[in-house]
C-alpha cells in the first residue's frame, strides 16, 4: 500500500500530465516537461511511471474511479435496469467531458491492436475489469431478469456498449457532445428491451447462438 505522500506524488504527477497532454497533445509532451510540471525530478517521475503510457494508464484508472463515484449516485435506490444502465453511461460522458479536446490523441495510438494504450490490451485489464463489474452491479441490482447463460455474459457486453459509445464520443463535435447523450438516450430502451425478451422461449435460441458465438471467438485459434 503506497503512503499518504506517494500518492500524492503520484497523482500529482498524473494531473500534471494530464494538463500538458491537453495543451500540447500526447505526442509532443516529454517526461521530462512532466516532471517540470508537477515539480518533482526527473527520475522521481519515472520512479512512479516508467513511461507515457504507464501516465495513461493512470489516467485511465483514475477516469475509472471517477466515474464508479458518479455512478453510485445512479445506483442508489433505483432498481429499474433502463435508468441504472442510462445514468451510468451519462455519468461516463459526465466525469469525461472535461478531457473530450484531447482524446482523439489517445484514441490514435488505443485503435493499435498492439498498443498497450489499447482498452483491450493486458495493460489495460485493471481499468477494463472494474468498468465490467460496475456493468455487474447495474444488473445485479436491477429488475432485469435475463436468462442465467446470458447474466455472465452481460455485464461484459454492457462494457462493449460502453466502447462503442467511447468511440462515437471520441469523434462527436456537437455542442457538449450533446449527440452522444443522444446516443445513450436512445440505444437503452433497445437494449432494456433485448434484455427482458431474452427469457421468452422464442427469443432463447437466438440468445444461445449469440453467446456461442462470442465464446468462440474469444476461444484462442
Amino acid at each position: 500500500m503506497r503512503s499518504p505522500k506517494a500518492e500524492h506524488t503520484r497523482r500529482t504527477i498524473v494531473d500534471a500530465a494530464t494538463r500538458l497532454f491537453r495543451e500540447s497533445g500526447y505526442g509532443r509532451t516529454t517526461m521530462r516537461a512532466i516532471a517540470a510540471e508537477a515539480g518533482v525530478s526527473l527520475g522521481n517521475a519515472y520512479y512512479y511511471f516508467g513511461s507515457k503510457e504507464h501516465l495513461v494508464q493512470a489516467f485511465y484508472d483514475q477516469l475509472q474511479a471517477e466515474h464508479a463515484a458518479a455512478a453510485e449516485r445512479v445506483l442508489a435506490g433505483d432498481e429499474k435496469f433502463d435508468r441504472r444502465l442510462r445514468g451510468v453511461l451519462l455519468a461516463w460522458l459526465d466525469v469525461a467531458r472535461p478531457h473530450h479536446e484531447f482524446a482523439g490523441q489517445f484514441f490514435r495510438n488505443a485503435a493499435d491492436p498492439h498498443s498497450p494504450l489499447s482498452p483491450f490490451s493486458p495493460e489495460s485489464a485493471p481499468a477494463r475489469d472494474a468498468s465490467i463489474a460496475l456493468f455487474a452491479r447495474v444488473l445485479e441490482g436491477s429488475d432485469a431478469k435475463p436468462l442465467p447463460a446470458l447474466r455472465g455474459e452481460l455485464p461484459q457486453l454492457l462494457w462493449l456498449l460502453q466502447m462503442g459509445v467511447v468511440l462515437f464520443w471520441v469523434y462527436d463535435d456537437s455542442p457538449g457532445q450533446q449527440r452522444s447523450r443522444e446516443l445513450v438516450t436512445r440505444s437503452v430502451p433497445v437494449v432494456d428491451r433485448l434484455v427482458r425478451l431474452s427469457r421468452l422461449p422464442v427469443i432463447r435460441g437466438v440468445v444461445d447462438d449469440v453467446l456461442g458465438l462470442l465464446r468462440a471467438i474469444r476461444s484462442p485459434s
